[in-house]
């Protein structure tokens, strides 16, 4: 039997919630504060990474999205969906070590990883022209574009006449049956899925006050087009450090006996790499995690990243077009690919996703809609 949904926030998370709501039948009204979606679901690299997720619910669910997201890109070729991989660049001994005991593991199938020497890296990817020991590669990861994605999908949602978006209007109250907004009107919902992501604030604190979720900020930056195509999204060795299937004894030896330099070891630093549909790169990123965050975008990372950048590319990069920092919410158990919650009757509270959230969010609409019983 159809039900009446009202989905609030429409980043990737409640898109995608979205999107499975309208999947099974229903009917959605999809509010949003702003007038378009500003927050992490814009300010990403647009990565599918299923190579750096934890063995378990996480690598589960990151696989389980990378299908969606194939599906969904089929439907929908706004978003942008292309399967190219990835490489992670190792350029120590210390580095390649890690990447060898990861290969060793039982699921190093599954997450498509195999061992390339320097010259397949370059048959792989020509643009890597760079002085390096070789890199990991993951065929399981892909890319989107984080600008175009949600209007793509939201266009394609309206076309079925069950689906609508209302910008412009911010939650007030939510009760059982019932959504009212700050203009005033009410949305009579039989279910409301709440995805306000960084905003954890005003109604989303009256409802869980507890909430085990702390938001994390970040730089990054867009070059103008790179002139050549980069066919895989592109990492350094120091992604290791931040991804959690990379964990085990060469990575305790590496960080021991290989610490990053200050300014990558004070803001939290990897360097990732993605290019866009136009020909420009994706680049980052930082992790600060003590609140209040401070207001200034720091020049120092971005040296960083366009020195380590052209290293690996063996050329200077593009001119930065431009540079930007995002918030989003992780769960303070980061073990945790998600919270959900039910702060209401019929009233539910999704968060926490953290640097998963392009990644794992097809798949974690459709774990919400599984347990709703949509």
């Amino acid at each position: 039997m159809a039900v009446r949904v009202t989905v609030v926030g429409a980043g990737v998370l409640g898109t995608m919630h979205a999107w499975h709501a309208i999947e099974r039948g229903h009917e959605v009204v999809h509010l949003e504060r702003e007038r378009e979606a500003r927050g992490a679901s814009v300010r990403n690299f647009g990565l599918v990474w299923v190579g750096g997720r934890a063995a378990g619910p996480e690598l589960a669910t990151a696989q389980r999205a990378r299908e969606l997201w194939e599906e969904i890109g089929a439907r929908v070729p706004g978003v942008g969906f292309r399967a190219n991989g990835s490489l992670t660049v190792v350029r120590s001994a210390a580095e390649q070590a890690v990447a060898e005991e990861v290969l060793s593991r039982p699921d190093a199938a599954d997450r498509g990883y195999a061992w390339l020497t320097p010259a397949e890296v370059r048959a792989h990817n020509p643009a890597v022209r760079g002085d390096i020991s070789g890199a990991l590669l993951c065929t399981r990861d892909a890319a989107v574009e984080p600008r175009l994605t949600l209007p793509a999908l939201r266009e394609h949602l309206a076309a079925g006449g069950r689906y609508t978006f209302v910008p412009g209007r911010e939650v007030r109250d939510v009760a059982p049956g019932l959504v009212r907004d700050d203009h005033g009107t009410s949305y009579a919902s039989d279910t409301v899925v709440l995805t306000t992501g960084a905003w954890l604030s005003g109604l989303v604190r009256e409802l869980a006050p507890q909430l085990p979720v702390r938001r994390v900020r970040l730089q990054m930056a867009q070059t103008d087009p790179l002139g050549e195509e980069l066919t895989t999204s592109v990492a350094d060795g120091d992604s290791f450090r931040y991804y959690p299937a990379y964990a085990g004894g060469a990575l305790d030896a590496l960080r021991d006996g290989h610490p990053q330099p200050p300014v990558p070891a004070a803001h939290r630093m990897q360097m990732l790499m993605v290019q866009r549909l136009d020909g420009g790169l994706t680049i980052g990123d930082t992790h600060e995690y003590d609140e209040a965050f401070s207001f200034d975008v720091t020049e120092d990372p971005y040296d960083h990243l366009l020195i380590r950048a052209g290293e690996i590319l063996g050329r200077p990069l593009p001119r930065i077009r431009r540079r930007w920092a995002g918030v989003y919410a992780q769960c303070a158990d980061t073990t945790r690919v998600v919270h959900r919650e039910q702060v209401r009757d019929g009233v539910w509270l999704v968060t926490g996703p953290g640097g998963r959230g392009m990644t794992c969010s097809p798949a974690i609409g459709e774990a919400t809609a599984n347990e709703i019983g949509w």
